[in-house]
């Protein structure tokens, strides 16, 4: 695991959270299918260049891409089940129907975060 990306994706998860806590109503609605799909269009590729800035940023060597990958996913991965569990607790200001939405989403992120970090630079298939 790498710990200087661990603690970035620990920053990202908690900055996300806390956005979404006071502003998270004007981006997740369950019922807009086209808002939806949006999101999930923008998210995908913004989190796998994310990932891979990052990567670059602490010039992590292109074979421990993946693991770092998961280092920046890992506290979403372990963290957003919780915030999924007690949906309405941790998110008061978005509809409680968008918690579905919301795991998604995350698992969306995730699914970025990874295949940015599988992706080597420089390489074409």
């Amino acid at each position: 695991m790498k710990t200087r990306l661990l603690l970035c994706g620990l920053g990202i998860w908690l900055g996300a959270t806390v956005g979404l806590r006071l502003a998270g109503q004007h981006l997740l609605h369950p019922g807009n299918w086209k808002g939806t799909l949006i999101l999930f269009a923008v998210s995908f590729p913004l989190m796998a260049w994310l990932v891979r800035r990052l990567c670059n940023r602490f010039r992590l060597p292109p074979e421990q891409w993946p693991a770092g990958a998961v280092s920046i996913a890992l506290p979403t991965l372990l963290l957003d089940p919780f915030s999924s569990a007690f949906f309405p607790i941790v998110f008061p200001n978005i509809s409680p129907e968008a918690s579905g939405l919301f795991g998604g989403w995350m698992l969306w992120c995730c699914a970025g975060a990874l295949v940015g970090g599988i992706i080597r630079p420089g390489k074409r298939s």
